[in-house]
């Protein structure tokens, strides 16, 4: 069964992939992210660096994947708990690169963790920031 982010991409693709992209940049931007960085947090890597850029460009022009709208769907979860969690702007937007001592990330940061590549990641992060919000 999709799920509601894929039947709004359905009835209308190239709207929701550039509100989708547009958001995600944002959040780059915020995250003071690199471009191998938001290239890994999304999939991307050196052979679709092209497609990369080109849904920088024109957000509206991207077909998203099952696979790139559940990573788009964790990094804004991962950002909305950062927020309500860590309220000053700066704090949240930080605390991704700060090193941290909780078990599942080994004295690394959760940027770290998130740059592993795997979807996986993205998800384990965003539950251990929904159990900080008592959401577990």
């Amino acid at each position: 069964m999709p799920t509601a982010a894929e039947q709004q991409l359905a009835r209308d693709p190239a709207r929701t992939a550039g509100a989708a992209l547009r958001t995600y940049f944002n959040i780059v931007r915020d995250w003071n992210l690199n471009t191998e960085q938001a290239m890994t947090l999304l999939g991307f890597d050196e052979r679709t660096r092209s497609t990369f850029f080109k849904w920088k460009r024109e957000p509206e022009s991207a077909r998203l994947s099952r696979e790139k709208l559940e990573r788009l769907s964790y990094i804004f979860g991962i950002y909305k708990d950062l927020q309500i969690l860590l309220p000053k702007a700066e704090s949240a937007d930080q605390w991704i690169h700060r090193p941290n001592d909780a078990t599942l990330f080994g004295d690394r940061s959760a940027l770290d963790r998130m740059l592993s590549g795997n979807v996986a990641d993205l998800y384990v992060v965003r539950q251990y920031l929904d159990a900080q919000r008592g959401w577990s």
